[in-house]
C-alpha cells in the first residue's frame, strides 16, 4: 500500500484533537472567495505520478489558493495537467511551461509545489527560496548531504515558508505514538526500530532508445550525469506507473531515503532530535549484480544509528512500514495502514496506553495535512510541521546509513559539524557529482 494513499480530512483532525468543525483555516471571505487574485498563486513544478495523484487536487479544491501555472518536460504529462487546472477554473488561463526558470521569474507566482525527480530538488527549491517563493517539495529533499545544508540554510535566510512534502506526521497513528512518546508515556526512550517496505528489484533496461519527441530529455536530465536516454532511467511514455529513476543511483537513493525519510522523520520528532542526528552509525546492504540491468539502488539492507543520549534506531527493509518506540515502562509501534484499518495499525504495551488521555500541561505535537499544513503557514507566516532543517535532517539519516554501506565499517558522526571526524574517505561521499551551475541558477 502506498503512503501517498492517505489523505486525513479537516474534520478528522479536529475530532481528534476534541475541537468543533470550524475550519483552521481563516473564513475564505477573509481573502476573498470571490476575488481569485487575492488567493495564494501556487505554481506545480513536476506534473507526473506523484504531482497527479497527490499534490494537485488538493490546491484546486483549497479556497485559499489558485493553482496559476503548471510545468514539466514531459509534454504530455505537461498538456493533461494544464487541462486539469483549466477544467476545474472553467477557464484557459493556466500557464504551462517545459522550463521550471520560467516559473521562478513569475512575479506573480507566490508559492512552488516542486514534484520533480529528486535529483532535480534542491536546484529547483533553491532558486524557488532565493526568488522569495514559499516552497514546498517533494520527499526526500537531496541526494546528498552536503546539498541539504545549503538548501537548509538558504531557506532559513530567505525567510519564505518551507515545507517537506511528507504525510507520515499527518498520519493519526504515527502522531499519536510521537506524542506519547514525547510526554514520557513508555517511560525514557531507549530503542526504536524502523522498517519499510522492500520494494527496489534489479533489471531494467541500460539499452538506449530514441528521445521521444514530447520530452525534453537535456532539461530531465540537468544536473544528472549525461547518460542516454532509455524509458526505464526515466518514466513509461504516456503512463503514470512507478517511474524508472526511483531505481537509478544517478536521480535517487531508493527505499533507503525515499520511504525512509518518511518513517526516519516520525522517528526523529519522538526522539526530540528533529533538527540534529546521531553520533554514530553502521550498516550493510546488497546492491543489484553488475549485470543484472540498468536499476542500481540497495535492494534490502539493515543500519544501526546511535545518539549521544544512549538511544538506538535500528533500521532495515521487510515487511510492513512501522515505527516502534521502545521505553523502560512499555513500547507502542505504530505501523502505517490506511482507511478502516488504520487504527489496528497502533499497537502497545500494556495496552491501556491506547486508551491515554494526554493531561493539559503535556506537549501537544501540531497536526495538520501535508498541503494545510503548508497554507496555514503561508496565511499566518508560520513555521510548517516540517521545515528544510528537519527534513533535510529525516533524508541525512537515510545517506548517513548508506555511506556507511558503501565505506563498509562503523562510522562516528558530528551532528553539528556534518562531519564524520578523522574519515575522509566517508566524507567524500558527503557530496554528489553534479553537472553544470545549477546550484547558482
Amino acid at each position: 500500500m502506498s503512503v501517498h494513499s492517505y489523505r486525513i480530512t479537516r474534520r478528522s483532525a479536529l475530532k481528534r484533537l476534541g475541537l468543533t468543525a470550524a475550519p483552521i483555516l481563516l473564513p475564505s471571505r477573509v481573502f476573498g472567495a470571490e476575488a481569485p487574485s487575492k488567493r495564494i498563486h501556487v505554481a506545480l513544478i513536476g506534473v507526473g505520478r506523484q504531482a497527479r495523484g497527490a499534490n494537485l487536487d488538493p490546491f484546486l479544491k483549497s479556497g485559499d489558493t489558485r493553482v496559476i501555472a503548471v510545468c514539466d518536460v514531459d509534454g504530455w504529462r505537461l498538456g493533461k495537467a494544464k487541462a486539469a487546472v483549466d477544467k476545474h477554473y472553467a477557464s484557459t488561463d493556466c500557464f504551462s511551461t517545459r522550463d521550471w526558470r520560467e516559473i521562478i521569474a513569475r512575479k506573480d507566482v507566490d508559492a512552488v509545489m516542486i514534484s520533480t525527480p529528486d535529483h532535480w530538488h534542491v536546484p529547483q527549491a533553491l532558486a524557488a527560496v532565493r526568488a522569495g517563493k514559499h516552497v514546498s517539495c517533494e520527499k526526500p529533499l537531496t541526494l546528498s548531504i552536503s546539498e541539504g545544508r545549503i538548501l537548509a540554510d538558504a531557506a532559513k535566510a530567505a525567510g519564505v515558508v518551507f515545507r517537506t512534502d511528507t504525510e507520515c506526521r499527518s498520519h493519526e497513528q504515527m502522531h499519536r505514538a510521537a506524542e506519547l512518546v514525547r510526554n514520557g508515556y513508555i517511560g525514557t526512550l531507549k530503542k526504536m526500530q524502523v522498517a519499510v517496505p522492500t520494494g527496489d528489484v534489479a533489471g531494467g533496461k541500460a539499452e538506449p532508445m530514441p528521445v521521444p519527441e514530447d520530452l525534453d530529455y537535456a532539461m530531465w536530465l540537468g544536473p544528472a550525469p549525461d547518460k542516454p536516454y532509455t524509458p526505464d532511467r526515466v518514466h513509461t511514455p504516456h503512463d503514470f506507473k512507478r517511474p524508472g529513476w526511483m531505481r537509478c543511483r544517478d536521480t535517487c537513493e531508493g527505499m533507503i531515503t525515499n520511504w525512509g525519510t518518511h518513517l526516519l522523520d516520525v522517528a526523529q520528532l519522538a526522539h526530540n532530535t528533529e533538527r540534529t542526528g546521531p553520533v554514530s552509525v553502521e550498516g550493510t546492504g546488497e546492491y543489484p549484480a553488475p549485470d543484472s540491468g540498468l536499476w542500481n539502488v540497495l535492494l534490502h539492507f539493515e543500519a544501526r544509528f546511535r545518539f549521544s543520549d544512549g538511544v538506538e534506531i535500528e533500521y532495515r527493509t521487510g515487511g510492513a512500514p512501522y515505527v516502534r518506540f521502545e521505553g523502560d515502562e512499555g513500547w507502542i509501534q505504530s505501523t502505517w495502514m490506511t482507511g478502516k484499518d488504520a487504527e489496528e495499525g497502533l499497537t502497545a504495551s500494556p495496552k491501556t496506553l491506547l486508551d491515554t488521555a494526554l493531561r493539559e500541561t503535556d506537549l501537544r505535537l501540531p497536526r495538520r495535512a501535508d498541503k494545510e499544513d503548508f497554507i496555514y503557514a503561508i496565511k499566518r507566516g508560520a513555521p510548517t510541521m516540517i521545515d528544510a532543517e528537519i527534513g533535510h535532517r529525516a533524508c541525512s539519516m537515510g545517506q548517513l546509513a548508506h555511506i556507511a554501506i558503501q565505506t563498509g565499517r562503523k562510522l562516528d558522526w558530528d551532528p553539528a559539524a556534518e562531519r564524520f571526524p578523522g574519515d575522509e574517505a566517508a566524507n567524500a561521499l558527503l557530496t554528489r557529482p553534479m553537472r553544470g551551475d545549477w546550484m547558482k541558477v
